[in-house]
């Protein structure tokens, strides 16, 4: 039991670390979003008209945003799911089914990270059409940012989502072998529980 118990405290410990950075990274990026699209909304009506920037800037938000706060929603089960047939098993069953899908799982999530890489390494070959740095502001010229930044998003959000669901699956085995165990839960996830 204590092979299994302590990769999961050490990997659920990393995990709660890493997942509350990318919660706070997620508010400040959908922060940000706001307020490049507020920014566009004022240049369209009331300005001298649509900037180029904004809208691609705001799906750059998006998306990491997205990324990062996903595995947060998956690790506290908040994605959608259907329920009534672990419900309707008896523990140690319904435990089995859910240890079987987090593999099933596992196997998409790397595939996904392996096209993931692809879709990043592909990604320094093109910059983006409207999003530069302000170089001028340095007495240099824009510099196109290039869209590996955009979709390293992706691969993040599936990197994370893949170490939340490593720990999901210890803690299912865990709950398989000693089912009276009691293991921790994420503080943060308990405070959102109680509220």
């Amino acid at each position: 039991m204590a092979a299994l118990q302590w990769p999961f405290l050490a990997l659920s410990s990393i995990n709660t670390l890493l997942l509350r950075t990318g919660r706070l990274l997620g508010w400040i990026a959908i922060a940000l979003m706001v307020l490049v699209i507020l920014i566009q909304v004022y240049y369209r009506y009331l300005g001298s008209g649509a900037l180029a920037w904004p809208d691609e800037a705001a799906r750059f938000l998006m998306l990491w945003m997205t990324g990062l706060v996903a595995p947060s929603a998956y690790r506290w089960a908040g994605f959608v799911c259907i329920e009534m047939l672990p419900r309707a098993l008896p523990r140690i069953l319904a435990t089995l089914l859910t240890l079987f899908l987090l593999c099933l799982s596992t196997a998409v999530l790397v595939v996904g990270i392996k096209f993931g890489i692809k879709h990043v390494n592909s990604g320094w070959l093109f910059a983006s059409s409207s999003l530069k740095l302000p170089m001028q502001w340095f007495g240099g010229k824009p510099l196109p940012i290039k869209l590996a930044w955009m979709y390293m998003s992706l691969l993040t959000g599936l990197i994370l989502l893949l170490m939340v669901n490593i720990e999901l699956i210890l803690r299912s085995a865990i709950g398989v072998l000693n089912p009276d165990l009691p293991l921790p839960v994420d503080a943060d996830q308990a405070k959102l529980d109680n509220s």
